[in-house]
């Protein structure tokens, strides 16, 4: 993995306190810091924060307290210039929408065009290559709900791509895909961080944070844990972050525990 100890910030959160109108507090006092041109995995159990902090740095939700700096700037600032790409969940997507996968990766354009959203040839180009670049350009023309969990998943890689966004949040890319998949987008995340942009990827599947994430970020209610993967994600920290049975989870030093048993879901 790549030596991140002396990169510039990619995702800063100081003092980070999200309470909904409804008086729930999702996240209380929250502090991490992700460098630039990594991978960082975002782990913890089902409510424990993790999606509130993604609403939070893409501004979708207003902070009660704290601040983010993405790429040592304020967050409404870099998300004003569409530097930063999100890639939901395949739960939080209405697949019966009728809509060409080209034209689910063209919405990652929309931020660099006018107000009539009339794509250029460069929109178009940045398209094509992008879905050449998850091997989705034959599929280009086909309706987006017809395709496989882990199609849709590398559809959405592109969109993201096309952006062209520096900050990458991805909210749970393995769920529902096959082993190979799997290995194709963390290839892709390898490729992207050296490419120096900074990914936030937030996963249940805690059997290969260690082989594609330089970083680690645990949450429960706030942030339990925060550092190098080799430091961070161990079992004393995932235990407490869980409260469960530590199962075939290969821990940042290397060794194996006989992954955890975690409740998929909104977090």
């Amino acid at each position: 993995m790549n030596n991140t100890q002396t990169a510039p910030d990619g995702i800063r959160v100081n003092d980070l306190t999200v309470t909904y109108r409804n008086g729930h507090t999702a996240l209380r006092d929250a502090t991490l810091q992700v460098p630039g041109a990594s991978i960082a995995a975002l782990v913890g159990i089902n409510g424990s924060g993790k999606s509130t902090l993604f609403k939070a740095i893409m501004g979708f939700v207003p902070l009660s307290k704290g601040a983010i700096t993405l790429l040592d700037q304020p967050a409404h600032r870099a998300l004003k210039q569409n530097m930063v790409s999100y890639v939901p969940q395949s739960e939080d997507v209405d697949w019966s929408f009728p809509v060409l996968v080209e034209d689910v990766v063209m919405m990652g354009r929309y931020g660099h065009m006018g107000m009539l959203r009339i794509a250029r040839a460069e929109d178009k180009r940045l398209v094509t290559e992008a879905l050449e670049r998850v091997g989705m350009a034959e599929f280009r023309l086909r309706q987006i709900g017809e395709l496989s969990g882990g199609q849709k998943k590398r559809v959405f890689l592109a969109r993201a791509i096309a952006q062209r966004g520096q900050v990458i949040l991805l909210d749970e890319p393995f769920t529902g895909v096959d082993v190979n998949t799997e290995r194709q987008i963390i290839s892709l995340l390898h490729e992207l961080r050296d490419e120096g942009r900074t990914l936030l990827v937030s996963t249940h599947n805690l059997a290969s944070v260690s082989e594609y994430c330089d970083h680690t970020v645990i949450v429960k209610g706030t942030v339990l844990a925060c550092g190098p993967t080799a430091t961070t994600f161990t079992r004393e920290n995932l235990e407490n972050a869980f409260s469960g049975a530590l199962r075939d989870v290969v821990f940042g030093d290397g060794h194996t525990q006989p992954a955890l048993s975690v409740v998929r879901g909104n977090g």
